[in-house]
């Protein structure tokens, strides 16, 4: 499902880093070696029907390589 985000992600929280994250190996093939970071935060997201809804995101970042696979785990309302 496509979806953007509407405004800044807040409560930003690392919760994985390095080889705790099961998919390193693929993330530095794809994206570059950097010092990943498993992130979690809540954020407004407008889903492709153009709902506007609270949810709970996931991605994976890195410095100075960016955020990737931003996606939404769950609503909050």
């Amino acid at each position: 499902m496509f979806f953007e985000v509407v405004g800044q992600i807040q409560n930003i929280e690392t919760f994985a880093y390095g080889s705790a994250i099961r998919e390193i190996g693929r993330l530095r093939r794809q994206y570059g070696i950097g010092k990943w970071r498993k992130r979690k935060g809540i954020a407004t997201v407008r889903l492709s029907d153009g709902t506007i809804r609270l949810a709970e995101v996931h991605w994976y970042e890195a410095t100075g390589i960016g955020k990737f696979e931003l996606k939404i785990k769950y609503y909050l309302d």
